[in-house]
């Protein structure tokens, strides 16, 4: 089994970079993919970049040229339900991309056209394993559910409740939903984690310099314990 492993930003993979046993490292699409043994599981270790495009893009190399047989997203993400705050994580269960509007032609907003689902939904196995992982680290909040993806960075109070609300999200963010369509597409199971780094919602945020360490904490100690067990 080799595990592609994908963040969007340097500072979400670097503590995992630093733990990997590198194999070697092949460059794609201005993107490092870095193979090795992490925790005693092949994997790939990847900064996507920003956005749907990057990870999209990320995820169909994982799966090509890697062979991934599964894919883990993790990252940073605003909460939208009132309970959930900073340092929290929020396992996805379904992905939604909101920011697809095709509704002039009868579609629900976050429909893809001509797509036969409308969401979707992380490997339940996976999601048992996050759930499980969590539960071993002291201090933490832990969520499952719907997290939605666009190209926009969220940050009216307003438009956060419309997502919590209309597509029962608990986080948005910029690149689950779209490696969630190409790992569907690909019938690759995969899972999407992300730490809460703030939420309009309830009004709750934490400075980014006492954040990012806690939410790099969160996911290398998840995806180490899943790691071991998968």
């Amino acid at each position: 089994m080799t595990i592609g492993i994908i963040g969007a930003m340097d500072e979400e993979v670097e503590i995992l970079l630093s733990q990997l046993k590198l194999e070697r490292v092949q460059v794609k699409a201005n993107m490092k993919f870095n193979f090795g043994q992490l925790y005693n599981s092949k994997a790939v270790v990847v900064r996507s970049g920003i956005g749907k495009v990057n990870s999209a893009v990320c995820a169909q190399i994982l799966i090509d040229d890697f062979n991934a047989d599964t894919i883990i997203n993790v990252g940073v993400a605003g909460g939208t339900a009132d309970n959930v705050y900073p340092g929290d994580v929020v396992i996805a269960d379904s992905l939604v991309q909101h920011d697809v509007d095709t509704s002039a032609f009868g579609d629900k907003i976050g429909q893809i056209p001509r797509m036969d689902t409308y969401d979707f939904k992380c490997d339940r196995a996976l999601v048992e394993k996050a759930q499980d992982a969590c539960k071993k680290i002291e201090n933490i909040n832990s969520f499952v559910g719907r997290i939605v993806t666009g190209d926009q960075f969220i940050s009216s109070a307003e438009k956060i409740k419309h997502l919590n609300r209309d597509f029962n999200a608990l986080a948005c963010e910029m690149e689950g939903g779209s490696i969630a369509q190409v790992a569907y597409l690909n019938d690759i199971p995969f899972v999407i984690i992300r730490s809460i780094s703030d939420n309009a919602n309830n009004g709750a945020s934490m400075d980014y310099k006492k954040f990012a360490p806690i939410a790099i904490r969160n996911s290398t100690e998840i995806l180490k314990n899943m790691l071991i067990n998968l």
